[in-house]
């Protein structure tokens, strides 16, 4: 089950389109194999990172069946439908073990695109999106002391640029009295940002099947899942590996993520959850 060289993927990760698929062959192989196999593979690429408190390199995304309060609940073991946003690392992978009856189509809209599309149409919300929003710390994050922290949406740091956004910490920190409120034009901004995502023509559709895994550039590119009904059989429910990657080709970053990824200069070891001590 060969790959192409890591190189050629990793320059398309950064400078091509931003997103990577490929196809190998499960036939035959169980989950252990797997997961071994993702990883040791993955590892060739980047860097795996913690995805929990627990210090988690594979995360198994389906649908756990949590109660909507219940603090186990993350967007990934739902089975509904989730908005455009990235993750805190440069790359997420996935492979897929097992698809759904129906639904689960991935998304992808290439965030420069997006950010070009805002700064034309509505210069006035761009600025906005360009200026620090308030993030809640994640339920998961319980290694990291900060109830918040403070980042932009768009940024660029010389000729590079980056998008980062999870509108759901930050309508958490809005919620939240001990973090700083959302104003009615930051509102408006995030608002306008989800609708030019919602553009047919913008984005890219793809329905993963068993042995299909694909790589995101999380500074080029929002993703989605929609939602997806699973099998009757327990055994047969949708089923991807997640991992969170930091990349050794990555770009630098504005100095505002620091705080949350560790690290802003480029190539270096950022992103992922502290792990508790």
């Amino acid at each position: 089950m060969e790959i192409l060289n890591p190189t050629v993927i990793r320059e398309e990760l950064e400078f091509g389109c931003g997103y990577y698929r490929q196809e190998i062959d499960l036939q035959g192989q169980d989950e252990k194999f797997a997961v071994r196999w993702f990883l040791q593979t993955m590892e060739r690429i980047g860097t795996p990172l913690s995805q929990s408190a627990k210090g988690e390199k594979i995360l198994n995304i389906r649908n756990e069946g949590f109660g909507e309060n219940d603090p186990r609940t993350r967007g990934p073991n739902t089975n509904r439908r989730l908005g455009f946003h990235t993750d805190r690392c440069d790359v997420i992978a996935f492979l897929c073990l097992q698809a759904a009856s129906w639904g689960g189509e991935n998304h992808i809209v290439q965030s420069e695109r997006i950010e070009s599309i805002i700064r034309t149409e509505r210069p006035d919300l761009h600025r906005i999106l360009m200026k620090p929003y308030p993030y809640k710390r994640h339920v998961v994050d319980s290694g990291n002391p900060m109830p918040f922290c403070m980042q932009p949406i768009f940024s660029w740091k010389g000729n590079f640029f980056a998008c980062s956004y999870l509108r759901v910490l930050i309508e958490r920190a809005d919620a939240d009295p001990k973090c700083p409120n959302l104003s009615a034009v930051q509102r408006q901004a995030i608002d306008f940002l989800d609708e030019v995502c919602e553009r047919r023509d913008l984005q890219t559709r793809v329905t993963l099947k068993r042995g299909d895994f694909l790589l995101l550039n999380n500074w080029t590119t929002l993703h989605r899942r929609t939602e997806f009904q699973d099998h009757v059989e327990l055994s047969r429910r949708r089923h991807l590996l997640r991992i969170w990657l930091s990349m050794p080709n990555s770009r630098p970053l504005d100095e505002s993520f620091r705080i949350n990824f560790g690290s802003v200069e480029a190539g270096a070891l950022r992103g992922g959850f502290q792990t508790q001590s």
